[in-house]
This record gives C-alpha cells, structure tokens and sequence, in this order.
C-alpha cells in the first residue's frame, strides 16, 4: 500500500506515563479511505522531544506531509554543515598524500644525485655534522612507525630471519673483503679504499630496504623490518668486530667509540620512537603524517650531498674505479642474496617474495652510517668515499630492481589470468 500522507496525533498524557508518549500514525490510501493506526512509544530520555507533542518524520519523495506537518522543524541537530564537508574531505585528502609520499623516494633521489653531479653547490652546505642527526632522525621515524606486533609476526620465521642476517653479516662482508683484494690488488688502489668497501660491507641494512619490500611484496614488509632492526641493533657490536677481524691492522679502528656512536645514531632514536609509539599514541598519530615526507627530504638529501662534498674525486680516475667497484659489489650482493635464498627455501610457498626480501636485506646497506664512521673514526678522507658513491648507487640500484620485479609480477599475472 502507498502512503500519500501521515498524519501524527498526540494522544492524553496519563499522569502515570510521564515518561513517555504515545503517538498514532494515521495512513491513508488514495484509492480508499481506509486509516491503519498503530501506536509507537517513545521514550523521554531524548529531551529535545519533551517539549513536543508532534512526531516529525522524514519521509521519502513519494511521502507528502499534510497540513502543517511540513512546516515542523527538525529537532535532531546537524552537526555537519555543507561546507565543513569537503573541508573535512580536503583535511583527510592531505593526509592521505603527506602519509603517501614515500613514493617520491625513487624520483627524489634520482633527482638529488642528478642535482649534486650537475650542481654541487646546491648540497655542499650538507656538511658531514649533519650526516649522524640526519641518520637518527630516520632511525627516529622507523621506531615511531613500529610495534611489537611487527616483531611478534616475523618471529614466527626464526629460519628465514636467520637467512637474511646471515647474509647480511657473512655474505656482504665476504663479498667486501673480496672487493678489497680486487680494489687493492687488481686496480692497483690505496688500501683505504678497500677500507672504504669493507666499511659499507659490515654495517647494518639500510631501513630503504624496508621500503623497497613494501613496494614490491608488501606482505613481506615486517619480516623484512625484523631483519633489519636486528642487523641494526647487533651492529653495535658486530660491526666493529668484523671491521677489527677484516681490516683492523691495516687501519686503525676506535672500536669502543664506534660501539657508542651507533648506540647514539641508531639505538637510542629508535628505543625513542618505540617508546612513544606505546605511550603516547596521540602525540605519534600527530606528528606521523608529517614524518614521511621529512624522511624523503631528509633521505634524497643525504643521498645527494655525499656526491656533491666528494663530486671532484668522484669525476676523477680514481673516482671511476670506486664507481665500478662499488656497483660491482651491490650488484653481487643482490644476486647472492636472491640465489642463496632461493636455494634454502626452495620448497616454501612464497619463495619468490622471500628471495626478493633477502636480495634487498643483503644489498641494501646503510651506506650513511658507513660515511658517518669513516668521517670519524678513519684519518684518511679516501675512506669515505666509496660510502658516498654507495649512498646514491645502492638506493638507484635498489629501486630499479622494484621497477623491474614489479613489472615482471604484472606480466605473470596477465599470463595466468
């Protein structure tokens, strides 16, 4: 049955009931007069219907109020004006792009190290000092966007977060000790530039690997930052004794102030952004969409100024050689990753996801904090160099292979659709 027209009558309020009202619809048809009732009882708990003896209802268009039944206002009160809305949608949109804009860390860092070879003076202010509160503050935002959650999901693969630290902290340093030989023996380099491979060789992953498992296999993503935080926080320790047993005799190494300062530059921003992820959740919801983009800029500007500071050794003989040798030594540390893995987990499921994570743990390296400790700790600058080449060839190298998987998996996808 259509309803043309409601009418709401108020009927006698006992003294009994005063906590409630009674009304009775009265529908009527077009075709005939007849009028259904039923009463609907209304609780008094809504007070800006006490004061009321009408029922207001908002009907659909086919639904016409009679009388003086369309001229009742609205008692219920909206809070949402039309122009709050899309400023509400606005708010929310840049947030969405602020949280998002990781994705601008590939261009952003090709677009940095074009910029330090084509113009160095737009990054030399970037001196060294900066380099260690730039590297905490990214170690700052990985804690602030960490859980235990993350941790307590990954440690359920004790075997796979083994294969990644094994090659990151026995393949990779092998492989730089390899490249040291050849950079001394085969092209006939200072023995600090060796110095310099095997320093980027024995630090911890880069948290871009984090980022670059993320983009191509993001179920991947927290097993892939438990590896690194491991790698991380053992490089206190580890780092310094791999640098004492690989090249300790040859250059002379603070062992103790090296064990400080990555507690400094690593532990501590991330014990911090930890701690306030889990007891002061609002402060971390606020300052979080902002975080991403400070990190991008932070990150390109890092990648780029270690080329720019170094842009006349770089474009020099000795330049080039370093050029080879540390693409050579990223590029092994990928493939050996992907194939060491592949052969161990060959009959995992998701094999492929899991060697592409351990090929960026093993040749993503944090190539800052390698230029950080060389300005520090090594006499001769030399030492900083091949960091300062790996800063920018690990991260371009890094996310051409996210390009290059990534439109691989969509081929095999069309191909088995």
């Amino acid at each position: 049955m259509t309803m043309n027209s409601i009418r709401a009558k108020s009927l006698p309020l006992s003294s009994s009931s005063s906590s409630s009202l009674l009304f009775r619809l009265r529908c009527c048809n077009n075709h005939n007069n007849n009028i259904s009732s039923f009463p609907i009882p209304f609780n008094s708990n809504f007070p800006h219907l006490r004061s009321t003896t009408r029922f207001p209802l908002n009907c659909a268009s086919s639904i016409n109020f009679s009388d003086d039944d369309s001229q009742l206002p609205d008692p219920t009160p909206n809070h949402s004006s039309p122009a709050a809305t899309p400023a509400k949608q606005t708010l929310l949109s840049i947030l969405e792009i602020l949280k998002n804009s990781n994705s601008l860390l590939p261009p952003a860092i090709l677009a940095s190290t074009l910029l330090a070879l084509i113009f160095p003076p737009s990054l030399t202010w970037f001196t060294t000092r900066y380099f260690a509160p730039a590297l905490g503050f990214l170690m700052f935002a990985v804690g602030v966007n960490s859980s235990e959650k993350d941790f307590i999901e990954a440690f359920n693969r004790p075997a796979e977060i083994a294969a990644g630290y094994f090659g990151q902290f026995v393949v990779k340093p092998l492989l730089g000790y390899l490249f040291y030989i050849i950079a001394v023996t085969v092209f006939g380099l200072p023995p600090a530039i060796g110095a310099g491979i095997v320093l980027v060789a024995c630090v911890s992953g880069a948290q871009l690997s984090n980022y670059a498992t993320f983009l191509t296999d993001p179920q991947m993503a927290p097993l892939s930052i438990v590896m690194t935080s491991l790698s991380t926080a053992s490089a206190v320790f580890v780092t310094p004794l791999l640098l004492l047993l690989l090249i300790g005799k040859r250059v002379p190494i603070d062992v103790k102030g090296m064990v400080f300062s990555i507690t400094q530059i690593v532990v501590v921003p991330i014990a911090l952004g930890l701690l306030l992820n889990r007891f002061f959740p609002r402060i971390c919801d606020a300052i979080r969409p902002i975080l991403p983009p400070l990190s991008v800029l932070v990150a390109a500007i890092c990648a780029g100024a270690p080329l720019a500071l170094n842009v006349e050794c770089i474009k020099s003989p000795l330049g080039i050689s370093i050029l080879l040798l540390v693409v050579a030594f990223h590029l092994s540390a990928f493939i050996a990753g992907y194939v060491l893995s592949g052969s161990v987990f060959r009959d995992s499921p998701d094999v492929k996801p899991l060697q592409r994570t351990i090929s960026f743990e093993t040749g993503m390296q944090s190539s800052l904090l390698a230029l950080a400790l060389a300005n520090k700790f090594f006499e001769d600058p030399v030492v900083g160099m091949p960091p300062a080449i790996s800063t920018a060839i690990m991260s371009l190298m890094g996310f051409g292979l996210v390009l290059i998987w990534n439109k691989r998996g969509k081929h095999e996808t069309k191909q088995s659709t």
